[in-house]
C-alpha cells in the first residue's frame, strides 16, 4: 500500500476520550469516512487480546474507505488484525528485523517515529514506507519545556530521503500549512482529532493546508 500526499494521519489516545474503546473506534471509523489516510492505533497500555480486539474494529470501521490502519509497536496483531501495517516507536525492533517476518513483507506497511536526519536515513534503508517526525511545533500534550524541532528540522529531514515524512506535534491548520512549506508530505496529531467537534471538517481543512 502506497500513502500518497497529503497525508493526514489520527494518533489515537482514549485517553482524550474519557477512556472509552467505543468512541475510539467510532473516532477512527469518521475519521477514515472524512478523508483521513493512516489511522495509527496507539494503546500502549493494552495487552495483546485487548489491543487485538480494539484493531480489529478499528480495521472493520476504516474498511472500504481507503484508509490505512496500522497498530503501534505490534506486526503480529497488525497482521492478525487485519490492519494494513505496523507503526514502530524509536526503541521498536528495526524496520529491517520486521520486514523479515513473513506477514510483513510488502505491500504491509511500516512506518517509524524517528527525530533526526541520522534516524531518518535509517529507517528509510532498512525499508520503511513512511516516517512520522517531531515533535515539531509547541503542543498541549506535552509538558512545559518539552523539546520542539521547529519546522527547519523537519525541513532537513524531509529533504533527507525519499519517503513520506509526516510531522507530529502541534498540528493546526496554521502548522499543517508550515509542515507543507517545510516539505512534509502530511501531519499527524492526537488532540487535533480527539478534541473536534467535526472531525470531517478537520480533516478537509488540513487537506486544504497542503493544497495552499
Amino acid at each position: 500500500m502506497t500513502l500518497q500526499a497529503p497525508i493526514v494521519c489520527l494518533v489515537t489516545d482514549r485517553g482524550r476520550l474519557g477512556g472509552s474503546l467505543e468512541r475510539l473506534v467510532r473516532l477512527c471509523g469518521d475519521a477514515a469516512r472524512a478523508g483521513a489516510s493512516l489511522i495509527h492505533l496507539r494503546e500502549r497500555d493494552l495487552g495483546g487480546r485487548a489491543l487485538h480486539q480494539v484493531a480489529s474494529a478499528v480495521a472493520a470501521a476504516a474498511r472500504g474507505t481507503g484508509a490505512a490502519v496500522v497498530v503501534n509497536d505490534r506486526a503480529d496483531v497488525a497482521a492478525g488484525a487485519g490492519a494494513q501495517g505496523v507503526h514502530l516507536r524509536s526503541d521498536s525492533p528495526s524496520p529491517r528485523r520486521v520486514r523479515a517476518l513473513p506477514w510483513a513483507v510488502p505491500p504491509f506497511l511500516v512506518g517509524r517515529s524517528v527525530r533526526s536526519v541520522a534516524d531518518a536515513q535509517a529507517a528509510a534503508r532498512e525499508g520503511c514506507d513512511y516516517l512520522i517526525f517531531g515533535t515539531v511545533f509547541r503542543s498541549a500534550g506535552k509538558p512545559a519545556g518539552h523539546a520542539v524541532a521547529g519546522a527547519s528540522a523537519l525541513e532537513e529531514v524531509a529533504r533527507a530521503v525519499r519517503i513520506p515524512v509526516i510531522a507530529i506535534g502541534g498540528v493546526t491548520v496554521d502548522t499543517a500549512a508550515e509542515a507543507a512549506r517545510a516539505g512534509a508530505a502530511g501531519v499527524a496529531g492526537i488532540g487535533a482529532f480527539a478534541e473536534s467537534a467535526d472531525v470531517g471538517a478537520t480533516i478537509a481543512a488540513l487537506r486544504r493546508a497542503f493544497d495552499t
